[in-house]
């Protein structure tokens, strides 16, 4: 038994070094370069992307405010139920008309939800469609809605319910990549390692992201990061505050922002950025959205800071 739990720790310390030596490598690039991140795709993807999920009404106004604040990245879905693609849209014409940010400067990112995800009375294309075709519909209507001829990255929202049909929705993907209307490929709410090496073998366009809520239900995702860091996929976080509060009021993450006077919430962001991750940032607040994009610019959290808080993840 003693062997064993040697064996767990040993493993974890090399999982930790692996990720700090990742930290100091980066920080030796061009500062240029700080705020994005590389894809495998070689898109060059905001480090911190705003999601608009749940906005609804407001979804344009926040839009609006989260770019006009510094982000460059936004996700989206083309998801009714939860997601107002068509206000994402809306923000992007007024920052071009009236701020002169053009769509150039922006990452966009959505994603083909299955019926299951849907909400009946306003799924966005034909339900009784074959699925190749309920995919292309919705992609065709993410153009529409966000007023657009080609989009940076498209994820699958979830696993559908086989890996056949998961794979079918990942051939049309790659149609859309090989035609050049979408410049990388994901899939978000995969918590299978198994599944996500399996569409990594069987995929002819390697996945670039997978977006998942990072928590300790799932044991922060361990064995999937780890797999991404090992194949160059980003992970995306999200619920990244709101799942963890036991982070962020007390322990190293707490304690470092009591001792810089900052914000728990700017260090757990950071922290994410130094281990790989890509948060997604969905505040509401203006001054938040500022505080939050200013870590961007900070030195590396010290070593012992990351250690502690990566010892809290397993």
């Amino acid at each position: 038994y003693q062997r064993r739990v040697r064996g767990r720790k040993i493993k974890a310390r090399r999982r930790r070094n692996e990720l700090l030596n990742k930290k100091k490598d980066n920080t030796t690039k061009d500062m240029s370069m700080e705020h994005f991140v590389k894809t495998l795709a070689g898109v060059k993807m905001p480090r911190i992307i705003y999601g608009t999920a749940w906005k609804k009404e407001k979804t344009t106004e926040l839009v609006v405010k989260a770019i006009l604040a510094g982000f460059r990245g936004i996700d989206t879905a083309c998801q009714p139920r939860h997601y107002r693609e068509d206000l994402v849209g809306a923000a992007l014409q007024i920052l071009a008309k009236e701020h002169k940010i053009s769509r150039e400067e922006l990452f966009l990112q959505t994603k083909f939800t299955s019926p299951d995800g849907q909400d009946p009375e306003s799924t966005p294309y034909d339900p009784k469609a074959s699925l190749p075709d309920q995919v292309r519909q919705s992609f065709s209507r993410s153009l529409q809605n966000l007023h657009t001829e080609y989009l940076d990255s498209i994820v699958l929202h979830s696993p559908m319910r086989t890996h056949k049909e998961t794979m079918i929705v990942w051939k049309v993907f790659e149609e859309f990549y090989q035609s050049g209307k979408v410049k990388q490929l994901g899939i978000s709410n995969i918590y299978d390692v198994k599944e996500l090496m399996s569409i990594w073998e069987e995929a002819t366009i390697k996945p670039s992201v997978i977006q998942n809520r990072f928590y300790r239900q799932t044991g922060y995702d361990s064995k999937i990061r780890a797999f991404c860091n090992k194949t160059g996929i980003i992970y995306q976080s999200f619920w990244s505050l709101t799942a963890n509060p036991h982070l962020l009021q007390r322990g190293p993450i707490f304690e470092y922002a009591k001792k810089n006077k900052v914000l728990p919430e700017q260090v757990f962001y950071k922290f994410l950025m130094q281990i790989g991750i890509a948060p997604l940032n969905g505040t509401t607040n203006e001054v938040h959205m500022k505080k939050d994009l200013e870590v961007l610019d900070w030195s590396p959290l010290p070593d012992d800071v990351v250690r502690q808080t990566l010892d809290l993840l397993e």
